[in-house]
């Protein structure tokens, strides 16, 4: 058998005098002594698609893949591939293992957002161009032949935005048209301001800004007239925790990103035990289980002036911290609604920072806070700190104003063929 070293250097010989020929034999000579060669599969797969035998590069690439796979270019070129033999499965298979490797990676969402639009999926054509805009440099700084591609994702997101502000102003309008006469200039600007019609500035929620709710940190306790009888029951909310901590179950990772989605700063947390959560109310659903372990607590939570959004809030859960755990700076996804936390187990040296304000939880102490202004948490102790965290209206918005966002967050979920709807 043929020494495969020697054999690779009489392929770098062929290319270095550009015989192609020669090394295309070569290369083939290579993968018939070595069946697992990865080099040699790629420069076959390249041979076969130059030469737009598109059944024999899929074949090549697939194989690569199976063995390798660790590139993300390996993938997007068997996408490419299984686009050219019109294989849709195939090619969204591929898509998301180059994304799994990479879930940032620009071509391979643009060409995923590609894929939904020829599909006719529309909300997830504009959640996948839209992730591959975000990682794109600038317009002028990216390779040429790239350009057409971003240009027609970024063309594609302009007018489903403008499709999408046209469906939610006709879905709102008959509620408005009730409440004619009511101070809705924030609500009718928050909604411009969604759908780009008009410019957003600070705080810096992810999803939705409500404009005229000034940035503050730490909200005054008088704004809050609930919370003196939410403290008094900081005792009893505590052994409901205790109980179900003996118990050790239903405790999940405080985050779980699937594998194709970007971790960006929470990879380290990424589904973790170090921030953990025992949900009772999870993005609007009550989770039956866990709450019918706590009746104290969700009695107590029962009197907070909770937000309505559907698919989003509120949310009601025990976060726990473990020692020497930091979660790194972050923003909340809307202003319309706050954070408070209850603190049940304080071991010391933790702490919360929103903006420029670092606070110390006290005991039998909470506190409200807008999480759409940057913050980060910690724990340096060698002990478990554990907080129970909640959702509360933001105090300055009026009865009919959160009539319109609970109505608006409705619309969302509707506009999504009932699936929850693509959030901008």
């Amino acid at each position: 058998m043929q020494d495969v070293a020697a054999l690779q250097r009489q392929i770098g010989a062929a290319i270095q005098a550009g015989r192609d020929n020669e090394a295309g034999q070569l290369w083939q000579r290579l993968l018939d002594i070595d069946g697992t060669n990865t080099k040699a599969l790629f420069a076959l797969s390249q041979r076969a698609f130059r030469a737009g035998d598109l059944q024999r590069a899929r074949e090549l690439l697939a194989r690569l893949v199976a063995l390798d796979g660790s590139d993300q270019q390996q993938w997007i070129n068997l996408a490419v591939v299984c686009r050219g033999l019109h294989d849709d499965a195939g090619e969204a298979e591929a898509l998301t293992g180059a994304l799994t490797v990479d879930p940032t990676d620009m071509l391979a969402q643009l060409l995923r957002g590609d894929l939904f639009e020829r599909q006719g999926r529309r909300h997830e054509a504009a959640r996948a161009y839209g992730a591959g805009a975000m990682a794109a440099p600038p317009i002028e700084q990216l390779d040429p032949s790239l350009r057409p591609l971003l240009q027609r994702a970024l063309a594609f997101q302009e007018q489903y935005q403008r499709d999408y502000g046209d469906w939610m102003d006709a879905h709102l309008a008959p509620l408005l048209g009730d409440l004619h006469g009511e101070p809705l200039g924030r609500f009718r600007d928050a909604v411009d301001i969604m759908f780009g019609r008009k410019r957003r500035y600070d705080p810096q929620p992810a999803l939705f800004y409500y404009p005229g709710l000034a940035p503050v940190t730490f909200f005054e306790r008088e704004l809050f007239p609930w919370m003196p009888a939410l403290e008094a029951q900081t005792d009893a909310i505590r052994a409901e925790f205790l109980a179900v901590l003996s118990a050790q179950q239903g405790f999940v990772p405080y985050l779980s990103y699937p594998p194709d989605q970007p971790h960006f700063q929470f990879a380290q947390l990424n589904n973790s035990p170090d921030w953990s959560a025992f949900h009772l109310i999870e993005q609007g659903r009550l989770n039956e289980v866990n709450a019918a372990q706590c009746p104290v607590t969700m009695a107590a939570l029962a009197d907070l002036p909770q937000p309505r959004q559907l698919n989003r809030t509120p949310s009601a859960m025990f976060s726990l911290l473990r020692p020497h755990t930091r979660i790194p700076a972050h923003t909340g996804v809307s202003n319309v609604r706050l954070v408070g936390h209850l603190p049940l187990i304080l071991p010391g040296q933790c702490a919360l920072r929103v903006g420029n304000d670092v606070r110390e939880w006290e005991m039998n102490k909470a506190w409200v806070f807008d999480d759409t202004i940057e913050h980060e948490a910690w724990n340096d102790s060698d002990a478990l700190r554990v907080v129970l965290i909640f959702d509360v209206w933001h105090p300055h918005l009026s009865p009919a104003e959160r009539t319109m966002i609970t109505a608006l967050a409705d619309g969302i979920a509707q506009y999504g063929a009932g699936g929850g709807g693509f959030e901008l």
